[in-house]
């Protein structure tokens, strides 16, 4: 990759994966009698993969998490980190993703208690 298509490029949590592969796969399926249209085995793998470990299995589940985090305003990195790997204290947030916590920013351990109160809501009632 080069370094514009990089910087172009969107960082995706497991979770918007999971939606856009299920979906590819509906449409495969759809297709199934053209044998140019044949599911993969690296394609299901792939699937079963972001499945499994995607820890919002409901598509608006998966499409809260991005809201309320980018609400926040934090960095497409620092947003699919906490989206993919859903900390449940302040204190595992910002070691996952220190830049949370960096000069300048507003995410003082209050502001990053709700953001994780708010994810794990949203957790509660999928």
């Amino acid at each position: 990759m080069s370094g514009e298509e990089e910087e172009n490029a969107a960082e995706l949590k497991i979770g918007d994966v999971a939606l856009i592969l299920e979906h590819k796969y509906e449409q495969l399926q759809q297709m199934s009698d053209d044998p140019m249209n044949q599911v993969s085995q690296v394609f299901e793998k792939s699937l079963q993969y972001v499945k499994r470990f995607s820890r919002y299995k409901n598509p608006d589940a998966v499409r809260q998490v991005r809201e309320i985090l980018s609400r926040y305003q934090l960095a497409e990195f620092e947003l699919c980190v906490l989206g993919n790997l859903c900390p449940e204290t302040v204190e595992e947030a910002i070691a996952m993703v220190p830049s949370i916590k960096t000069k300048g920013r507003a995410h003082d351990d209050d502001a990053i208690e709700r953001m994780l109160n708010d994810l794990s809501l949203i957790k509660k009632f999928e």
